[in-house]
């Protein structure tokens, strides 16, 4: 039994000292590093980016190979940019695109709020208003861009706004908000499918769409 712990303790361990050199160094050479030490572990984590920003590239690669897509954000300003203008174009047509966006017409205590309090701490030009018009800015973004794809469901939520998920059916980023800096600042994790963090991912994403109120018509078969 003390070998057993000892070794599970020293695989911890090892996936600690390497995600924080993938974090340190944010550095190719070493994600082929950090995957061997993913598939020790069983975690599925195949790299870490040093920003979130920095994985747009790789995002776009997988999104043009995904079967489904899932996207759960605090903001969707990535919705918005060139990295998913092949999904509204419909020069890509997966079987189906779900999106979760934070609600905009929660009043008073609500995590949408909450978020807004915590980056004004940081940035002083964000005003307590600013992320609920963002957000519902690219809601209406979202709601032409159904008119050409008609497997977009876009659903809102009202839960804490603590990460951001982006899944295909073969990997998952996930980036973890932090409450001194945007989530364009903060480091993602890739991670493959199977895996126990790809698992964490959909299971995030899954609970905030039971949780979650339609935006748009549910799309027709």
């Amino acid at each position: 039994m003390t070998e057993i712990l000892f070794g599970i303790l020293s695989s911890l361990a090892a996936s600690a000292i390497l995600l924080v050199l993938g974090l340190l160094r944010g550095s190719r050479p070493l994600w082929w590093l950090v995957a061997a030490c993913s598939w020790c572990t069983g975690t599925g984590l195949g790299r870490v980016y040093r920003h979130q920003s920095s994985a747009e590239q790789d995002i776009a690669r997988d999104l043009s190979r995904a079967r489904w897509v899932k996207v759960l954000a605090g903001r969707g300003n990535v919705l918005t940019r060139e990295v998913f203008s092949p999904l509204w174009s419909g020069e890509l047509s997966p079987e189906c695109i779900q999106v979760l966006l934070p609600d905009p017409r929660t009043q008073g205590d609500s995590w949408l709020v909450r978020r807004s309090h915590d980056v004004c701490r940081f940035d002083p030009g964000f005003t307590p208003d600013l992320l609920r018009s963002q957000v519902r800015a690219n809601i209406d973004y979202l709601g032409h861009v159904s008119r050409v794809q008609r497997n977009l469901e876009l659903r809102s939520f009202n839960l804490p706004n603590t990460c951001r998920v982006i899944a295909t059916d073969r990997a998952a980023y996930l980036t973890f908000y932090s409450n001194s800096a945007h989530g364009r600042n903060s480091p993602c994790l890739y991670a493959r499918a199977p895996g126990l963090l790809y698992s964490i991912a959909l299971q995030q994403f899954d609970a905030a769409w039971m949780n979650s109120s339609p935006l748009l018509p549910t799309p027709q078969p």
